[in-house]
């Protein structure tokens, strides 16, 4: 039997894409070298699954791409790696420190590599994130552009990716299993 898409996983994919909207705007502003615009990617991935996590970072992505900042645009196909990953993780217990490490570990390598490839091949390395310093200063070693969009990214997506989850946990155990229920669309 088919589920359907309830209200509650519309509102809260809608939920999610204002949070890594904000998160990101946040990120932008304050010129970190993090990019905090996939929070509500990875807690629509946990709460509803792989497929609603990619949703999140395709909506904001597009609302930013033609808003505030065009490299999210680009980096959308990113942010859908992150939903679903994290979506497949979070289907494993995540609480405890070890399982917080491994999962964001996890949901942040095969997403990297795809924004390794996007950041050196359209971009040669310079975007609007803060990282993009650190970028240029590796590039100029013999690592070379590629490599050092890499070794950038890999530091940085890991600890986004850590608070993320580290949030996402946080927040998880506050909603009410009710509430979860709704969400996974098993009401």
């Amino acid at each position: 039997m088919k589920r359907r898409i309830t209200v509650f996983q519309i509102c809260l994919t809608a939920l999610a894409a204002v949070i890594n909207v904000a998160g990101g705007q946040l990120a932008l502003t304050l010129r970190l070298p993090i990019y905090l615009d996939s929070i509500g990617t990875i807690l629509a991935g946990a709460l509803m699954g792989p497929a609603f996590g990619a949703l999140p970072n395709l909506l904001s992505g597009v609302i930013l791409g033609m808003t505030t900042d065009i490299y999210s645009l680009y980096f959308a196909p990113v942010g859908m790696i992150v939903g679903v990953m994290s979506g497949l993780v979070f289907k494993m217990p995540v609480e405890g420190r070890k399982r917080m490490l491994a999962a964001s570990l996890l949901i942040t390598v095969p997403g990297t590599i795809v924004s390794s490839v996007i950041c050196s091949v359209l971009f040669g390395g310079i975007t609007s994130s803060g990282s993009t310093i650190l970028v240029q200063l590796l590039a100029k070693t013999p690592l070379g552009m590629t490599a050092s969009v890499f070794v950038v990214q890999i530091v940085t997506d890991y600890i986004d990716r850590l608070v993320s989850v580290f949030l996402v946990c946080s927040l998880m155990k506050a909603i009410p299993y009710e509430m979860k229920c709704e969400w996974k669309g098993e009401r």
